[in-house]
């Protein structure tokens, strides 16, 4: 009928004849292929790239990017899952340097950039077949065969189409500005790259540099009385190498500043000096008690005044200075942290700040981060400063030192603050004034917020957060690059710079060369040699390339070729249904999409030209669902690294528990943006809890079927199966139900502990416990002949155990794709041969709501809970479970439920292990109470009210707390005379049972077992251990579970009695057929054990007789 199913099972290699089976079938392509009456769902592939070994933290985005498109397939959509690979920038020029052992940008101009560049093509996919093989292992199904590759001349070519879009519309520019900067690298960063590489509780300097002032203009203002002693304007700083470049001071003019006396500096506080500071700052500055205050005015008073410098710096050429040196107004400075005055470093920051005051521009360092030969002190000599070439985090010390020993500083310490790094290599960065090619995304910033809000994100708290907050404070994208392997920026300038080109087709670049360019690698140094003449001009490419997130925001187009192929299929894939990234990518790939999509499909205003994509969609996000998971951590909570040898090989898991025990882990564990803790005894916590317990489910299934032989063809009408039946069937439509409900809502979390807990609890627990009897159970004392046919009830349970555990393959099929399909196989193709060759080719399950019984339901889940605290209530009690009872009394929340119990009594009975049940009213009380306060909640809550509260709860009437507790209410008591309402978590509840009972209650639910043991009882709970003994006798002597056995039992005393009083019941429980009080001959088995110092000899062997 069935495969024989070992219940001892090796997922591992389950798994392996699953994915031959995929490869065999070709099951990926047919599930694309397949009719979809639902359309498409379009999924885009965030690219990796290959030149590193894949980790846990890619298996967990490949894990969810594989469930959706799965689970719309089985829903009738066709899902295309085109795969990618990112192969510039940045990362994979820096893995290539490592190897040649290269350290700056010269050394690879140095070895040549055709070079080097080929060496980056090679290496983007060095680890291909480690990417592919984890994928496939995983069972993660992309079309690789198909991928796009994005230094490909195709993808180059859509996006050169992109940047020609937006320069026609004015969208792409080059400006002069402050833009962040990679010394190691010498490139720009892009603000969402800056902002993947922020670093909390960075230590850096804080010094306070004193500026000279004029004291001829502060003598005029009559801010002093005379020019006797010098004056500092007294600013703050954490760049100590920018004090060279400084060209002003700002301060606010409607703050009040002060001229006060102060040490010279804090280490030297026996001698004074006079400071300009904002009186604000001073106590924070000085110390209370420190200085005095000689004068006070408004920062507009200081306009203008004049300073000295206290380093030199880099001077450009054509330069004039003499705006420099003076004091600014802006209402930018803040008077909350620093000196309330503003160290003003136009070429480090500050240059919207000097093209608003007209200042000039100095350099302290170049694009190296090496401080320039003219950095030195005033009154140095000439020729080189003393800290040339040094790299300007090191020069930060030196020139503090030196500053503080001239007396230029007032004071030297150290913070810890938020700085850039590149998130690359870890390089800090430098805000560098410079030439840089942008994107002026700004222009749409109200169509990119307002694009969001279409997006359904998960969890939904990104959209106005994280990601929200990155929109609403956008900036114009810096997206050229000073490096060499990527897509080149197609930007011709001619040779007088009087003219500029954006080139958006290789057609185009060969109509302005007159050449064949048809087999030109567009990638530098080849692309740097095109040059054309236009206007008499000669014009020649700008030397950048292109920021890669431009590339991977630019795939849904570019993968396609468009515009130059699939103008179709773009409309059909655009924008995509789904797709899943962590949380960085908020300010990588997410930000980059959706910043492309928004401008292609811009509709426009009266000063800016509609998009080149508005035609087919307008105003679209380049997504409608968007996942942001989490970073994984080990189980302790701690960043996985090398170092401390925390890293977990995903091969470790995938060799040892499986592929879907990693897949299910990684969703059930937590939410998808929830920080995940990983190891290999997580995963193997869950194999055990959820998969083995489903294995040993459907082995039970197969074993019995296999012996039956029922026929699961049949139709069995709902209603005329048993309750406990009943109960299954509705308690698994309400689980397609729901599990549909939760994936539709893309909450794989919630759907994978829905289908865990039905499993595990009603399946298992209860469903299974609950009716093995009806599976082992035999019409006619012949087992494995017609007797299925004879039985209803049995066919009854075959039919609904079945019908749900195939339903349970569908379900969870999206996310535990191989056992789902070894179950599928078994299980439906052997009885339904007609079905599809896969359940992944197969339909997603449907619920039928008229088959969903919510009393039943509500009865079955009355019912469990009284179990529960009546099998507490034993333990407290300290009586085992197969001891017989005499009576269980229980009370329910509802007169419904109480209906529903009693119809349930049998159930009851013999769940607990009773020989009555009496019923209480929903109102009655039982037990006693004792009310305690919740310490660990309500102990910093009420403080000094805790004493007072506990005085009350003396006197206060208990029986009131708990029905508010019972009905889930909060309890009004007065302290001090002001009234506290107190939830249900804030009591401890202790119930004191009559005598001869153990009562436990919990939510309006109570048991209480009747404790008194009559003889009678006493000998059945021997006889039930008993039976316990010779069951695990026969499990020992590996007998078949249908075999007939002839039993001798050697004993005496009261277990001697017992098995004469119940010796058919004994019969009927080990499958004997015959019985003898003393060992047997020829014995196949033997054992000797004890049950409560009565020695038992038990020896056995198969029945000749029928």
């Amino acid at each position: 009928m069935f495969r024989e199913v070992q219940q001892s099972v090796c997922f591992p290699h389950l798994e392996q004849e699953i994915l031959d089976f995929w490869k065999t079938r070709n099951i990926f392509r047919k599930s694309v292929d397949k009719e979809a009456p639902e359309g498409n769902f379009v999924f885009y592939e965030g690219p990796p790239t290959a030149n590193g070994k894949p980790g846990v933290h890619h298996v967990i985005s490949r894990a969810y990017k594989d469930l959706f498109p799965r689970y719309k397939t089985m829903q009738g959509y066709r899902v295309q899952r085109k795969g990618g690979w990112d192969t510039h920038g940045l990362p994979v020029e820096l893995g290539v340097e490592k190897k040649l052992g290269f350290t700056k940008k010269s050394d690879i101009e140095a070895f040549g950039i055709d070079k080097f560049n080929q060496l980056c093509k090679q290496s983007v996919f060095e680890y291909i077949q480690d990417w592919n093989a984890m994928s496939d292992r995983i069972g993660y199904w992309l079309d690789l065969e198909n991928a796009y590759i994005t230094y490909d001349n195709s993808y180059i070519e859509s996006c050169w189409w992109v940047m020609k879009s937006l320069w026609e519309r004015g969208l792409l520019f080059e400006d002069y500005r402050a833009t962040w900067h990679c010394p190691r690298n010498n490139t720009s960063l892009s603000d969402h790259e800056v902002a993947q590489g922020y670093r909390e509780n960075v230590e850096d300097p804080s010094v306070y540099p004193k500026f000279p002032a004029q004291l001829a203009q502060l003598v005029e203002r009559n801010i002093v009385e005379s020019g006797e002693r010098p004056v500092y304007i007294l600013a703050w700083t954490t760049t100590p190498w920018t004090l060279a470049a400084n060209v002003a001071l700002a301060v606010r003019g409607d703050a009040t500043y002060g001229l006060f006396e102060a040490a010279t500096s804090d280490r030297n506080p026996d001698q004074k000096d006079l400071y300009i500071l904002a009186c604000q700052r001073a106590n924070d500055v000085f110390g209370e008690n420190n200085y005095q205050v000689l004068k006070t005015f408004l920062g507009q008073e200081l306009v203008n005044l004049q300073y000295s410098p206290i380093l030199r710096g880099r001077i450009p050429e054509g330069e004039d200075l003499s705006q420099g040196f003076r004091v600014i107004l802006d209402e930018q400075v803040t008077i909350d942290d620093g000196t309330g005055v503003l160290h003003v470093a136009t070429a480090y920051g500050d240059l919207e700040l000097g093209r608003k005051h007209n200042l000039p521009m100095l350099f302290s360092v170049d694009l190296l981060g090496k401080v320039y030969p003219e950095v030195k002190l005033p009154d140095a000599p000439a020729g080189e400063g003393r800290y040339t070439g040094t790299f300007f985090k090191d020069a930060d010390e030196q020139i503090a030192r030196d500053l503080l020993e001239r007396g230029l500083l007032y004071r030297k310490t150290t913070i810890r603050h938020t700085y850039p790094f590149n998130y690359r290599d870890g390089t800090p960065l430098i805000n560098y004034a410079k030439k840089s090619w942008y994107i002026r995304t700004t222009a749409v910033k109200n169509k990119l917020i307002d694009n969001n809000n279409k997006i359904a994100w998960h969890p939904e708290y990104i959209r106005d957060g994280r990601f929200g907050d990155w929109l609403r404070n956008n900036v114009d994208w810096a997206v050229s690059r000073e490096r060499y392997w990527g897509a080149p920026l197609p930007v011709w300038v001619s040779e007088d710079e009087s003219e500029s080109l954006c080139i958006g087709s290789i057609k185009e670049l060969e109509e302005l060369t007159g050449r064949d360019l048809s087999g030109l690698d567009l990638h530098r140094p080849y692309i740097d040699e095109i040059s054309f003449e236009k206007n008499g001009k000669c014009f020649k490419r700008v030397p950048y390339t292109v920021d890669v997130w431009f590339e991977s925001g630019a795939m849904p187009y570019a993968q396609w070729h468009y515009p130059f192929e699939n103008q179709n299929i773009l409309q059909e894939n655009f924008p995509a249904n789904y797709i899943c990234e962590a949380i960085d990518q908020t300010r990588g790939w997410f930000y980059s999409l959706h910043a492309l999509a928004t401008l292609l499909t811009d509709t426009g205003s009266p000063e800016r030209q509609a998009g080149v994509l508005s035609g087919i969609k307008q105003d679209c996000p380049a997504f409608k669902n968007a996942i942001v998971l989490g970073h994984i951590v080990d189980e302790k909570g701690e960043k996985m690294s090398k170092s401390k040898g925390n890293v977990v090989d995903p091969w470790t898991v995938l060799n040892v528990q499986g592929a879907d025990a990693l897949r299910w882990y990684l969703y059930s564990s937590s939410p998808s943006d929830s920080t995940k803790r990983f190891s290999q005894a997580l995963v193997e916590d869950t194999l055990r809890d959820f998969f083995m317990t489903l294995w040993n489910t459907y082995s039970f299934l197969v074993l019995y079927a296999n012996l039956d032989k029922p026929d699961l063809t049949c139709v069995i009408p709902v209603t005329e199966r048993p309750a406990i039946d009943r109960w299954l069937v509705s308690k698994t439509n309400a689980l397609v139900r729901d599990v549909t409900d939760k994936l539709d809502a893309y909450e794989p979390t919630t759907a994978s502990r829905i289908i865990r807990d039905f499993v595990v609890n009603d399946l298992s627990n209860w469903y299974i416990r609950r009716n093995r009897r009806r599976f082992w159970k035999s019409t006619n004392d012949k087992l494995g002949t017609a007797c299925v046919k004879g039985d209803c009830d049995k066919l009854s349970a075959y039919k609904t155990l079945y019908d749900t555990l195939a339903i349970v393959a569908k379900l969870m099929a999206p996310m535990a794709p191989f056992i789902s399909e070894h179950i599928y196989q078994n299980l439906v193709l052997s009885i339904f041969p007609n079905e599809p060759e896969s359940v992944h080719l197969g339909s997603w399950p449907q619920w039928d709501a008229t088959l969903i019984d919510d009393s039943l339901m509500r009865d079955m889940n009355a019912l469990v809970r009284i179990v529960e605290l009546g099998r507490a209530a034993r333990a407290m009690a300290g009586v085992k479970t197969r001891q017989p009872l005499p009576e269980v009394l229980v009370r329910v929340q509802s007169e419904a439920e109480l209906a529903g119990l009693r119809s349930l009594e049998d159930l009851l009975q013999e769940e607990l292990n009773v020989k009555s049940v009496t019923y209480l009213d929903v109102t009655a009380d039982f037990v006693d109470y004792t009310v305690k306060p919740n310490l660990p909640l309500l102990g910093k809550r009420l403080g000094h009210l805790l004493p007072a509260f506990r005085k009350v709860l003396e006197t206060f009437d208990n029986r009131e707390i708990v029905r508010n507790i019972r009905e889930g209410k909060e309890t009004a008591i007065e302290l001090n005379e002001q009234v506290y309402h107190f939830e249900p978590e804030a009591f401890l509840i202790q119930a004191q049972s009559p005598a001869n009972y153990v009562a436990l209650e919990e939510y309006g639910y109570l048991a209480a077992i009747n404790t008194q043991l009559t003889p009678e009882l006493i000998q059945e709970g021997l006889i039930r251990d008993t039976i316990r003994l010779l069951q695990n006798a026969r499990k020992q002597a590996k007998l078949e579970v249908s075999a007939r056995i002839d039993l001798g039992i050697k004993t005496s005393g009261a277990v001697l009695e017992a098995l004469k009083v119940h010796l058919e019941l004994v019969k009927n429980e080990v499958l004997a057929k015959n019985i003898d009080f003393e060992e047997l001959e020829n014995a196949d088995y033997y054992e000797q054990v004890d049950i409560f110092g009565t020695p038992l000899t038990i020896s056995l062997k198969l029945s000749k007789t029928s």
